[in-house]
């Protein structure tokens, strides 16, 4: 079973993203440390820290089911694509290894179905 993000625009060849369950997992356990924390800590992932305690425009994604959840309006995409773009594009200091560079490769297409849904005006579908 998998998880697939795309914009809600009934539209079968707008772009999409997608992950293994345990890859999604993987992908928001790394924006989380990019982010200065660990996900394992925070509630609702094994630990007691309020999502309150944290500050970052990415909460929205890091703070959601894996699926069947709701889905996210198109002003919260706009919230987080600026600081996805901008994790995405930071230098790397030469990380070839290829799980770091699947979740560049991940946020850099997430970040073209959230501009997506923002020009659409549609919501992120988690599927």
């Amino acid at each position: 079973m998998g998880l697939i993000l795309f914009p809600g625009d009934d539209d079968t060849s707008s772009p999409d993203v997608s992950w293994s369950c345990t890859g999604f997992a993987a992908f928001r356990q790394w924006l989380a440390q990019t982010e200065g924390f660990a996900l394992n800590e925070m509630h609702g992932f094994g630990g007691q820290r309020p999502w309150e305690d944290v500050l970052t425009t990415l909460a929205p994604l890091l703070n959601h089911p894996d699926d069947d959840g709701p889905a996210l309006a198109p002003a919260q995409c706009a919230a987080l694509l600026p600081r996805l773009r901008e994790i995405a594009d930071q230098p790397q200091g030469g990380i070839t290894a290829p799980l770091p560079q699947r979740h560049i490769d991940d946020a850099r297409q997430l970040a073209l179905v959230l501009q997506l849904c923002i020009e659409k005006d549609v919501d992120l579908v988690f599927g």
